[in-house]
This record gives C-alpha cells, sequence and structure tokens, in this order.
C-alpha cells in the first residue's frame, strides 16, 4: 500500500492519521513516518482497513435492523 492509497483510504472512513493510530494501538509518529521505502506502511494495514470498513458497516445494518423491531 502507497502513502497516497493509505491516505485516501483513511479519508474515505472519515478517519485522521491520529484516529487511525489510536485505533491500531500504533503510536501516532509511527504512522506519520509511513512514508518511503524505508519505512514502508505494514503489510496488514490493508487487512486492517478492509476489515474496520466492514465493521461499520455491519453497525450500520444493526442499528437499522434495531430501529426496525423497535429495539
Amino acid at each position: 500500500m502507497t502513502t497516497e492509497e493509505f491516505e485516501n483510504n483513511i479519508k474515505s472512513l472519515g478517519i485522521s492519521r491520529k484516529e487511525f493510530a489510536s485505533m491500531s494501538g500504533m503510536s501516532y509518529n509511527t504512522v506519520v513516518n509511513w512514508h518511503d521505502d524505508k519505512k514502508p506502511i505494514p503489510s496488514w494495514v490493508s487487512s486492517w482497513l478492509d476489515n474496520y470498513r466492514k465493521s461499520r458497516k455491519l453497525d450500520i445494518i444493526h442499528k437499522l435492523f434495531d430501529e426496525e423491531i423497535g429495539r
């Protein structure tokens, strides 16, 4: 994943680098330093973002379901 792809992904999810760092248990400075070949974005970040995106969609569906049945 490139830095541009990472930025586009977190932007589409409505989260900042700082929020990503907090949610993923990374230090903010580490996340900020992902920008070149010497400090590339770890391979797990892509799947983490995919799972976060799916989780948000599931939360929306769950909320709609609860509203529909009157919870």
